[in-house]
């Protein structure tokens, strides 16, 4: 086949990548958490976390997954919009062998209970403010570990009290809600820290997501993703990101990582170059969203036309 398409890239870009440079997104994340363990790695409004911190708080929460019983192959679900407590939960599922279930918060009860219980799902990190609708279908599917964060758990005393009292006082975005058993994010890693990680052997064809569709031909429908496919679409946009000569770049991060789109050229991405990202948990709200761009002058900013526009 003539491929035509290359007279198209420039002279920096690889015709092809060598997806065999990591076994698995487990071994990606471990080398660049270590690679740049003293760069910042994330920072949510104002509060920031280097890759050294993401490596210890992840593989504390993949341990305590793994004193929970839980093994290889099983799924978790995250239901978190973009906070600093996603990708310590994603890779620490990772780094422990689980199957991510990227969920999004804004699904209706019934959209929720089809994705948890086709997933089969048996654990779930989400955000308090989602709990009401986690409430009412649980008994429906096999979940049996409930994480629960709050938008401010992770910012450090005062800014957390004070997100988390406007977040459920002023703002009213936290509606009751009453799980049993359900223990608190934060909590699970102080209990967990410096636990190491039972080893486990993640290879190339192994499962690493169940990433939902937008269902628009019907129910939505899981797509298997290894972890081989999710390492060429890192190292693919790597290759293009070769001509941005910058050293941790600043990344502003508006796409939710619980989209592909997002979590392929914001989150894993960003780690493989040991980028610095801003999160933004709300790109709807302008107000702190501009507020955001004015503090971290972004190098670059991955969106859609939507939010171009909105802008």
């Amino acid at each position: 086949m003539d491929k035509i398409w290359l007279k198209h890239y420039p002279p920096s870009v690889p015709a092809e990548v060598d997806v065999t440079q990591f076994a698995s997104l487990k071994h990606l994340a471990e080398d660049s958490l270590r690679r740049y363990a003293r760069q910042t790695a994330y920072v949510q409004m104002g509060a920031s976390i280097s890759y050294e911190e993401v490596d210890r708080q992840s593989q504390a929460f993949g341990a305590w997954l793994q004193s929970q019983g839980l093994k290889k192959g099983d799924r978790i679900a995250i239901m978190l919009p973009n906070l600093l407590q996603y990708p310590i939960a994603m890779f620490g599922a990772l780094r422990a062998g689980l199957v991510v279930v990227n969920t999004n918060p804004l699904y209706t009860a019934d959209e929720l209970q089809h994705q948890l219980a086709d997933s089969g799902a048996t654990a779930i990190v989400v955000l308090e403010n989602f709990c009401c609708v986690l409430e009412k279908v649980l008994s429906r599917t096999q979940v049996k570990h409930v994480v629960v964060t709050s938008v401010g758990e992770l910012l450090g005393f005062p800014k957390k009290t004070v997100v988390d009292f406007v977040v459920r006082h002023v703002r009213k975005q936290v509606p009751a809600w009453n799980i049993a058993g359900a223990r608190r994010f934060g909590a699970l890693l102080e209990e967990s820290r410096g636990r190491t990680l039972d080893p486990v052997d993640v290879g190339p064809t192994d499962l690493a997501f169940l990433q939902y569709t937008g269902g628009t031909t019907g129910v939505a429908k899981g797509a298997m993703l290894t972890h081989r496919n999710m390492v060429a679409n890192a190292l693919q946009c790597k290759a293009w990101h070769e001509q941005v000569k910058i050293d941790n770049a600043t990344y502003i991060i508006a796409l939710p990582l619980y989209h592909i789109f997002s979590l392929t050229a914001n989150c894993l991405l960003y780690m493989l170059v040991g980028g610095h990202g801003v999160l933004i948990p709300n790109p709807r709200d302008f107000p702190s969203f501009v507020k955001e761009l004015k503090a971290h002058p972004p190098n670059i900013l991955n969106g859609v036309n939507t939010l171009f526009n909105a802008l």
